[in-house]
């Protein structure tokens, strides 16, 4: 049987609808006898069929995103093997159209659209890609700072403005406190600091009052540089984030934070 003619203009449409390669284009195209729908279904095949066998590399490097509009933000974070690819225009393109399915769509819907979005782009790059988490934040008062494309941070406040909500955000990127409050302290983690810098305390040559005390010392300083109320300010150190917020008549509602 005598080869399909599959001309030049046929090949250049096909990878301009995809981006994948013109031979991988030619092929499909063969395959599919000229027929640009079915081409575009082998294409789709093929891709699956490519990502299926990358699907166990691991993928320790990507970016993540932060888009809002008005009273919403959503975080999407997106996967891949090296930072090469993490610079690469169609996966810096693809977190773009996660993001806006994310924020239109919302996380459950976006994460059953994504495999047919991230197949082809794992196809054309040669590695491995997953979607990581989308977190969504809503309020009157939001800020949002992404560092280096790797970590981001997205507030909620009561009150205050939305400058302060984006230096909250940045403040968190940089300490990146594990607590809000002293109340969201859990009781084992107190439980497991308290061991360990009780076998501190009790090497010391001290009377058991003195040692009390430092030991309750050494858990409220651990705590404190831990805890975003009490941390100092980045931007002004003289300051904790507690008395900033007061100032500004400020709380925190709530934060979402991711990093790659």
């Amino acid at each position: 049987m005598p080869e399909i003619a599959i001309t030049a203009e046929l090949v250049k449409e096909l990878r301009d609808a995809t981006g994948i390669s013109i031979m991988q284009c030619r092929k499909a195209l063969l395959e599919a006898e000229g027929d640009m729908e079915k081409a575009l279904l082998v294409l789709k095949k093929n891709s699956a069929e490519v990502a299926q066998k990358k699907a166990d590399r691991e993928t320790k490097d990507g970016r993540v995103a932060i888009k809002q509009k008005g009273r919403k933000s959503v975080l999407v974070a997106l996967h891949c093997e090296t930072d090469f690819v993490a610079k690469n225009e169609d996966f810096i393109n693809l977190l773009e159209i996660l993001s806006e399915k994310a924020f239109s769509n919302g996380a459950e819907k976006t994460k059953i659209l994504a495999k047919d979005l991230i197949d082809p782009v794992i196809q054309k790059t040669g590695e491995n890609i997953i979607l990581g988490e989308i977190y969504e934040l809503e309020g009157s008062t939001l800020g949002n700072y992404v560092h280096n494309n790797k970590s981001a941070v997205m507030v909620s406040l009561d009150g205050g403005t939305s400058e302060l909500a984006k230096d909250i955000a940045m403040h968190v990127a940089a300490i990146k406190p594990e607590y809000i409050k002293a109340s969201d302290i859990g009781e084992e983690a107190r439980r497991a600091m308290t061991e360990i810098f009780q076998k501190e305390v009790s090497k010391i040559n001290k009377e058991e009052e003195i040692k009390k005390k430092m030991l309750q010392g050494k858990i409220s300083a651990y705590f404190k540089e831990r805890t975003l109320l009490d941390q100092p300010f980045v931007k002004n150190p003289e300051e904790t984030i507690g008395r900033l917020l007061e100032k500004n008549n400020a709380s925190v509602k709530e934060i979402k934070k991711y990093s790659i």
